[in-house]
């Protein structure tokens, strides 16, 4: 299976939590004690389907083929005010930047961001209160308890937006997959032609002092991608996560740098206007190909706003510098 296959960021699940167990409407009975009571205990709590952050996890794949999570009922109460034992939850692990939605309405749930948080995604039936519960100077003895609360059924829909530092964008071909395996130990596809990246590729960048970042190459925007053309609106959304955009534009583009980092730039704004907040670098790519006078004509015409950087993956110029403009954007 290569990595496309396994990369699975969208799944729909129907999830059916436990229903409480009923309360008990025992009345005490022993040796000594012919008309006791109640003692009859609480029901316990249906089981919660809960989801779990956890880093080792990068993808919903192991989810994908789980199209049903259930939890246990709860037990019912029973004599001497014993509860019913909690039915048993359903933990499911996510990776990080995981959002539950509710399928029917669309409505966001919430987002699991950090290793080890806990959120529940359906919540189990409540237990029935024992006849104790219902004792009163004028009723005392109660032959009754209360039933335990229906679990609840749903069907939800999760959805992965990768979490990194640095998200590349540019049109395919950009050299984004390139600079990634020059820069991190991701191996990606590389090919000569648009759409070589299908999914979210992930590196860590290995920085001075030990430290590193973790950058996405993200699937090549083309014109129109904030509406659904080529493989666009799936993949806008992990831009939403990254801290620092680096624009990537090639040397040899048909355009202006700047044209094309300005219909880039449209693109994202149309799809998400406050990705316009983050931070942007802009590296000129392929620049091994150009001499020194075609690159000072060149900068004649770059946007003047913004950090901006020639580099060339294939022949590793400029990388280290790169790295520092990254690392200043991410930590400012």
């Amino acid at each position: 299976m290569s990595q496309g296959s396994n990369f699975v960021d969208y799944v729909k699940i129907c999830c059916r939590s436990g229903k409480g167990g009923a309360g008990s409407a025992h009345l005490h009975r022993d040796i000594r004690t012919a008309m006791g009571g109640p003692d009859g205990g609480d029901g316990g709590r249906g089981g919660h389907i809960i989801l779990r952050g956890n880093t080792q996890y990068w993808t919903l794949l192991h989810l994908k083929y789980r199209k049903h999570i259930m939890a246990k009922d709860g037990e019912p109460g029973s004599s001497s005010l014993s509860s019913g034992k909690f039915g048993k939850d359903e933990i499911l692990d996510v990776p990080l930047g995981t959002i539950a939605k509710d399928a029917e309405t669309g409505e966001v749930l919430f987002e699991i961001t950090e290793d080890g948080e806990t959120k529940i995604l359906t919540a189990g039936g409540r237990g029935g209160l024992g006849n104790y519960h219902f004792k009163t100077p004028t009723l005392q003895t109660p032959r009754f308890a209360q039933p335990g609360e229906p679990g609840k059924e749903q069907w939800v829909v999760l959805e992965l937006k990768v979490l990194a530092d640095v998200g590349l964008v540019g049109f395919p071909n950009a050299g984004k997959s390139t600079l990634l395996s020059v820069v991190s130990a991701a191996k990606p596809e590389i090919a000569d032609y648009p759409f070589t990246t299908l999914v979210p590729n992930l590196g860590i960048v290995d920085y001075r002092g030990g430290k590193s970042f973790v950058m996405a190459d993200i699937p090549g925007i083309i014109e129109g991608a904030s509406s659904g053309k080529g493989l666009g609106y799936r993949f806008l959304r992990h831009i939403e996560r990254n801290s620092v955009l680096l624009f990537m534009v090639p040397a040899d583009t048909n355009r202006s740098i700047n044209e094309e980092y300005e219909i880039l730039k449209k693109e994202l704004e149309l799809y998400n206007p406050e990705l316009m907040q983050k931070p942007h670098v802009l590296a000129v790519t392929k620049s091994d190909m150009l001499d020194d006078e075609l690159m000072e004509e060149m900068k004649k015409d770059l946007p003047t706003h913004l950090p901006t950087i020639f580099i060339s993956a294939v022949a590793q110029k400029n990388i280290t510098e790169l790295k520092d403009l990254l690392w200043k954007a991410i930590n400012e």
